[in-house]
């Protein structure tokens, strides 16, 4: 009876076995399942951190170029406040040296102040120079509103929109407009 129960009892046992492999197998699967959808979520999470660095990174290179820029226009243009009021003092000094009359300018006891405002006036467009402040050539050049500014149209047998009078002298600093220049522009005679 110990072979026949033996018999009896090893199917039992066989199917057990294969419940067990077989419950095994899931188990494996299901976990061979379970980390392969945990590798995509790291993978995926990995992939999100490298595009958040390389963003972070240009947004870097970004701020570093604005603000060499910001202290590139800080340095070249930090004058430029200055320098219009300045302009103000250049137009007076030439106005003066304008007025003053060809028989004085001769005239001994007015020569060392006439030379004194010309070594002034001169000194005075050697620092503009220096400083990158330089006079617009407006005279017989045709109007651009981006350096000149039309008071006046005067008739003319020229060309129309050319300039013909300089009320007022521009300047630029750089390569920026600083003051425009007062002109009067030709126009066809009526």
């Amino acid at each position: 009876m110990s072979d026949e129960k033996m018999k009896m009892e090893s199917p039992m046992e066989d199917e057990k076995v294969a419940a067990s492999e077989t419950f095994e197998d899931n188990s494996a699967d299901d976990a061979v399942s379970h980390l392969d959808a945990k590798l995509g979520a790291l993978e995926q999470e990995l992939e999100t951190a490298r595009q958040d660095i390389l963003y972070a990174h240009a947004e870097t290179q970004n701020v570093r170029r604005r603000m060499e820029k910001e202290l590139s226009d800080a340095r070249a243009y930090a004058a430029t406040s200055f320098a219009r009021d300045i302009l103000s003092v250049a137009d007076n000094l030439g106005r003066a040296l304008a007025a003053i009359p060809a028989d004085l300018r001769e005239d001994e006891k007015f020569k060392g102040l006439v030379t004194g405002l010309e070594a002034t006036g001169r000194e005075l467009e050697n620092i503009f120079g220096r400083h990158g402040i330089e006079k617009i050539e407006a005279m017989g050049q045709p109007l651009d509103p981006n350096l000149h500014q039309a008071m006046m149209e005067l008739p003319s047998d020229g060309e129309p929109g050319i300039i013909v009078q300089e009320m007022q002298a521009g300047y630029r600093i750089k390569d920026r407009l600083l003051r425009p220049a007062l002109v009067g522009v030709s126009k066809k005679p009526d």
